[in-house]
């Protein structure tokens, strides 16, 4: 069998089996296209003539300036204001004259509160905890607690004089990743 050579080989573009029978393109624009411009057109034309016409229309009476002035002048001389009707209730009265009480109020402090994190039976996760919260810039405490049964190590902070102090702690712990924190009174 001969060797074909498909590279060096000219194409024949006349013989392009995908464009058997297809139409040739348009040239120029479609009739559609025409006819929109041409009503576009016309309107335009049509609303140029139509405030053409408005602002030469010389059949409108134009207004005299000086008889507008006399008539605006003569409206005021004769339109009086009426005399305020008399008040049906005297919760006005009543509120000009009125006295507020004032009282002696105490503000009771709640006391010193503490924010425990965690309670953990071996030395080593609580102090992980305390590695964490140190990380966001807190500083934690340890405190151990025997109980009947067993240890207990405790990871809390404080005390805060306010426990808008302690709230405001709480939500950078909770942005850091530290949950399940709880404000108590510190006893």
């Amino acid at each position: 069998m001969a060797h074909d050579d498909y590279v060096s080989r000219s194409r024949n573009k006349d013989k392009n089996p995908y464009k058997k029978n297809a139409p040739e393109p348009a040239k120029g624009l479609p009739i559609r296209v025409k006819i929109t411009a041409l009503l576009t057109l016309c309107i335009v034309a049509v609303f140029a003539y139509f405030l053409w016409f408005i602002k030469n229309d010389e059949d409108a009476p134009q207004p005299n300036i000086n008889t507008t002035v006399e008539t605006e002048q003569e409206e005021k001389n004769k339109v009086e204001l009426p005399v305020p009707p008399k008040e049906k209730w005297a919760y006005r009265k009543e509120l000009e004259e009125k006295k507020i009480e004032e009282g002696q109020y105490e503000v009771k402090q709640g006391g010193p509160y503490k924010m425990q994190c965690g309670s953990f039976k071996t030395l080593k996760q609580a102090e992980i905890l305390k590695a964490n919260i140190a990380f966001t810039g807190l500083s934690a405490q340890i405190s151990k607690s025997v109980g009947s049964k067993a240890t207990y190590y405790k990871v809390f902070l404080g005390p805060y004089a306010k426990k808008r102090d302690a709230e405001r702690d709480k939500h950078k712990l909770k942005n850091n990743k530290i949950n399940y924190c709880q404000i108590w009174l510190w006893k």
